[in-house]
């Protein structure tokens, strides 16, 4: 059977959604690891690294299964998912390569706000730097982190921002962030194109009278 057939078709899906398990359970691993390590011990991070994992598993689960077994409802609602996933993770992707120096700032500004005081201290343990950025419109914040500092470095009294240190590989993390987002995006849309495909496909072992 050629590779445009149902049984190419049905093995390209199946592998995909075998991938994007494989990932899910490395999400949940490395967050795992992270806790067990004491890289981090925010709660609420650490939760959301597991609920993105589960949530790829689950949605890899039932493309896999409607996969399987051609079942038409199940591949309905895997393709509508991934095409909302893939909408999302584009937007991020592409706002993550176009973010600026100045937009950066604000995104770790807000992000240092809602972090727990000791995932902050575990931040400025592991970089050994003290606060975000000392800059005036947050000079109360950034005292209280330097009071509060747990870095090795403050026992010198020279220590640098953490903001600074994040701010110095920022864009090139980003850029890798977002091209790795954007081609992992474009195999959702694979995914979505080859579950649309699929469910319009005969099967060449069912009964031909049978309704697709």
């Amino acid at each position: 059977m050629v590779c445009g057939g149902f049984t190419c078709s049905k093995n390209a899906l199946c592998s995909l959604n075998v991938v994007y398990m494989l990932v899910g359970l490395l999400l949940i691993g490395v967050a795992a690891w992270g806790k067990g390590f004491g890289l981090v011990s925010s709660i609420h991070i650490i939760g959301g690294v597991i609920a993105v994992g589960v949530f790829l598993l689950l949605i890899a689960f039932v493309g896999l299964i409607g996969a399987i077994h051609h079942h038409q409802v199940m591949l309905f609602f895997y393709m509508v998912i991934l095409f909302i996933v893939f909408l999302f993770q584009f937007g991020v992707s592409c706002s993550c390569l176009a973010m600026n120096r100045g937009q950066q700032e604000a995104l770790l500004n807000s992000a240092w706000r809602i972090l727990e005081n000791k995932t902050k201290a575990d931040l400025e343990s592991q970089l050994n730097c003290c606060g975000l950025l000392n800059v005036t419109a947050n000079r109360a914040q950034f005292d209280q982190d330097l009071q509060n500092c747990p870095a090795l470095c403050k026992k010198n009294s020279v220590c640098f921002t953490c903001g600074d240190m994040m701010l110095n590989h920022a864009t090139e993390a980003l850029k890798i962030l977002g091209g790795v987002g954007l081609f992992f995006s474009f195999t959702e849309i694979l995914g979505v194109w080859l579950a649309v495909r699929y469910r319009n496909q005969k099967d060449p072992r069912a009964n031909p009278s049978a309704f697709l």
